[in-house]
């Protein structure tokens, strides 16, 4: 165990220590007073646990392959931006374009996102990247989605549980929403439908995982009724071409 105290580290210099750690084999990094610094654990690979306490900068995580990172407060912008694999834990609200091009790994946030979660997220075979998120979500929610899962559980009970053009483009995954969602919001490339039996058991894996991270009652969460979003179908913008 490694613990580094990032106040005043300027950014390129504490991801340097980061890089070093991990590649070396440390198993867990314990960051305190990070205010800002970015790109905290982009392109890393191995099982490298990174404890953040403070408020990391934008693009962390991208491109990351298989490390946990669990922040003690809350996200900037473009957390998991093309991430491989992985874990990504947020103990408060998370910024915009969380998971943009997304293609594996998990990421939890406690509270809400911004504007445009889920962007370009995709997935391939056994690749299913996941996104779940307590409060609410921003306009463009899963804009362009071609595949993987995003779970929104809006616990605060906010009027709006994600913004509008929810959907827009989406080609691929799938959205659940704890709660109903105005028709007017979604985009007109997907369906929204109650969920089944196979549905209830998905929610439920990342459910208990969400309540494990965060101590929420998982029998409260659960005992509620779910839509599902899905795409009409793989290629909304066919016709636009040749």
């Amino acid at each position: 165990m490694k613990t580094i105290n990032a106040s005043g580290i300027y950014y390129r210099d504490l991801n340097e220590i980061i890089k070093e750690l991990v590649r070396s084999g440390e198993d867990i990094i314990n960051l305190k007073n990070v205010n800002g610094q970015r790109y905290i654990g982009d392109n890393l690979s191995g099982t490298t646990k990174i404890n953040i306490e403070g408020t990391p900068g934008n693009d962390m995580a991208a491109f990351m392959d298989g490390l946990t990172i669990e922040v003690f407060g809350n996200g900037q912008d473009a957390i998991g931006n093309t991430m491989n694999d992985g874990n990504i834990i947020i103990h408060g609200h998370a910024g915009d374009v969380v998971g943009y091009g997304m293609r594996g790994g998990s990421i939890y946030i406690k509270d809400s996102v911004g504007y445009r979660v889920g962007i370009h997220m995709k997935e391939y075979k056994d690749k299913v990247p996941v996104i779940v998120i307590g409060g609410s979500a921003g306009d463009f929610f899963g804009e362009y989605m071609a595949g993987g899962c995003m779970i929104v559980l809006n616990l605060k009970n906010d009027e709006n549980i994600v913004g509008e053009y929810c959907g827009t483009g989406m080609h691929g995954g799938v959205i659940y929403l704890r709660g109903d969602v105005e028709d007017y919001k979604l985009g007109k490339e997907v369906i929204k439908e109650k969920i089944d039996d196979k549905d209830y058991a998905f929610i439920q894996k990342y459910v208990e995982n969400f309540c494990q991270y965060f101590d929420y009652d998982f029998q409260k969460i659960m005992n509620h009724s779910f839509v599902k979003l899905h795409p009409i179908g793989k290629r909304p913008y066919g016709n636009m071409y040749a």
